[in-house]
C-alpha cells in the first residue's frame, strides 16, 4: 500500500484546510485508514480513523466536531476536513493504513509522507 499526503499549509485562527491522502495498492480497501499528527516537540497522535468496509469512523476527542474524515472509494482517497483550526492544530499530519481498527500508532503498516499544517493566532 502506497499512501501520498497533501493539502497542508498556513491558516489562520479559525480558518479551514482540507488534507487529501491518495492509497494505492491491490488490498487497499481491507485497511483501516487514519490521520495522525505530531507537532514539535511532542510524539505522534491519534486525530481520526475509519474503515472502508465497514464505514466505522473514530475522532479524537480534540478534533470531534471540527474535523472530519471522509472517503471517496471509486478514487481511494481519504480527506480530513479540518474547520476550525486552532493554533495547537499546528503539526505535521500523517496519514496511515492498519489492519486493526485502533488508534494505536504501533497497529500502523503503512504511513504516507507528512504535510505540514501551520495555525497562525
Amino acid at each position: 500500500v502506497q499512501l501520498q499526503a497533501s493539502g497542508g499549509g498556513l491558516v489562520q485562527s479559525g480558518g479551514s484546510l482540507r488534507l487529501s491522502c491518495a492509497a494505492s495498492g491491490r488490498t487497499v480497501n481491507s485497511y483501516v485508514m487514519a490521520w495522525f499528527r505530531q507537532a514539535p516537540g511532542k510524539e505522534r497522535e491519534f486525530v481520526a480513523l475509519f474503515s472502508w468496509s465497514g464505514g466505522s469512523i473514530q475522532y479524537a476527542d480534540s478534533v470531534k466536531g471540527r474535523f472530519t474524515i471522509s472517503r471517496d472509494s471509486a478514487k481511494n482517497i481519504m480527506y480530513l476536513q479540518m474547520d476550525n483550526l486552532k493554533p495547537e492544530d499546528t503539526a505535521v499530519y500523517y496519514c496511515a493504513a492498519s489492519r486493526e481498527f485502533t488508534r494505536r500508532t504501533g497497529a500502523v503498516e503503512y504511513w504516507g509522507q507528512g504535510t505540514l499544517v501551520t495555525v497562525s493566532s
